[in-house]
């Protein structure tokens, strides 16, 4: 009987489990934490979004799409599917959003763990791998009590995304031990920062927006959605989504700005006329009164300034010029960001384990025969809505399916 070892009980870990188990290995699973599936219980505000209808390929970002586009069509949504149906999961579709009936992630966590425990693997809990050793065809892993033989390994051991759910980027350590490289794991999903002296003032607002990020003149990424003004920058889902492009890109020593549209629902070519007619309506009014019922007060203050418009100045008297910068003002109000937020406030990492060194579909390592992955700890990451934790079942199936067959060369 083939012995598989996986280090990492989260969401990839306890599906390879599962996986390997159902192929007749004999399967430990070391985790760290008091229980499995921590992470899980938090995911989709405790709902748990565990996948999406919609799996076109942009929503999966990595250095290697190729390797990403083989796994999803090894083990996509429709494996997914089936795989949690057989769990007991009856899923709910919220716009395409996958979620479990009972809307409980807990639920999700539960029906792992006793299809696990089913199948008689071994979780080893309150138990952190120390160090990792490849002896001849086998795998040693030391915990502190105790020293775990495996004929296969697989490192699930997450990010450093969330470290409050035991996330604390160890699997990274023993990635690159054991040969492997990395694309520097840095914060997605994230809020980003900015020095811009007119937060503070704009805390707490919320608004519907279009969000672009560019860097030194190219367009990394944009989404559109709620937007939250915070005293230190932008949050917010179309925040989050296309952080990881600018968090990158200041890494690599760019400058990143966000423009933002606080007008979408209005196409380019509208733009002219609407302010056009809003001014006709109401040249009685004052520039601060026009933008009443367009803009919480504190942006119309914020758009005016921008502008270069007093909040007391008639609307019959602006000028040309100064109608142009209000309506500028609206539609690309430019953000200059400077950082972002930590891993502690980041859901998960981009970068990781470089998957160029890693088989595609299999998840086995191309340098250390027997060594699988899953999981964050590889470099691929997913856009809010279900794309990380597909991402988890994905790699993790598939990492366990492989590992119990033995190693494909």
């Amino acid at each position: 009987m083939r012995r598989v070892l996986i280090i990492g009980g989260g969401a990839s870990g306890l599906t390879a489990a599962i996986s390997a188990a159902r192929k007749g290995a004999k399967v430990t699973v070391l985790e760290q934490n008091r229980q499995a599936g921590k992470k899980l219980l938090v995911t989709g505000n405790g709902r748990c979004n565990l996948s999406n209808r919609d799996q076109d390929l942009s929503y999966y970002r990595g250095s290697s799409p190729e390797f990403i586009r083989a796994a999803l069509k090894a083990f996509g949504l429709k494996e997914t599917e089936g795989f949690f149906r057989e769990l007991g999961i009856v899923l709910r579709s919220r716009e395409g959003y996958l979620y479990p009936y009972s809307d409980q992630a807990s639920a999700v966590a539960d029906v792992l763990r006793m299809e696990a425990e089913h199948l008689g693997v071994k979780l080893a809990l309150n138990t952190r791998a120390e160090r990792i050793q490849k002896v001849g065809e086998r795998f040693l892993v030391e915990t502190e009590g105790w020293t775990y033989e495996g004929d296969a390994l697989i490192l699930a051991a997450g990010s450093c995304a969330a470290p409050e759910t035991g996330s604390d980027g160890g699997g990274y350590t023993f990635a690159t031990a054991l040969g492997h490289s990395l694309i520097e794991p840095l914060p997605a999903l994230v809020q980003l920062r900015s020095r811009d002296p007119a937060f503070p003032k704009l805390k707490g607002l919320r608004m519907e927006a279009g969000v672009s990020l560019f860097s030194e003149g190219a367009l990394l990424a944009r989404d559109r959605g709620e937007v939250q003004f915070t005293e230190y920058g932008l949050s917010g889902i179309p925040v989050f989504q296309v952080s990881r492009y600018g968090v990158r890109a200041l890494h690599e020593g760019k400058k990143v700005r966000a423009v933002l549209d606080l007008l979408p629902f209005l196409k380019e070519e509208e733009r002219e006329s609407f302010w056009q007619e809003r001014m006709r309506k109401g040249e009685h009014k004052s520039a601060g009164g026009l933008l009443v019922g367009l803009f919480p007060r504190k942006m119309a203050d914020c758009l005016l300034k921008r502008a270069g418009i007093p909040g007391d100045r008639k609307v019959k008297a602006f000028t040309e010029k100064e109608r142009q910068a209000l309506s500028l003002a609206a539609s690309s109000f430019e953000v200059r960001i400077s950082g972002s937020n930590g891993f502690d406030r980041a859901q998960v990492c981009c970068g990781g384990v470089d998957t160029r060194e890693i088989q595609e579909v299999t998840m086995e390592s191309r340098r250390v025969p027997g060594l699988f992955f899953a999981g964050e700890l590889l470099d691929v990451d997913g856009a809010c809505g279900g794309y990380n934790l597909q991402w988890a079942w994905t790699s993790g199936y598939l990492a366990g399916f492989y590992s119990a067959e033995g190693t494909r060369t």
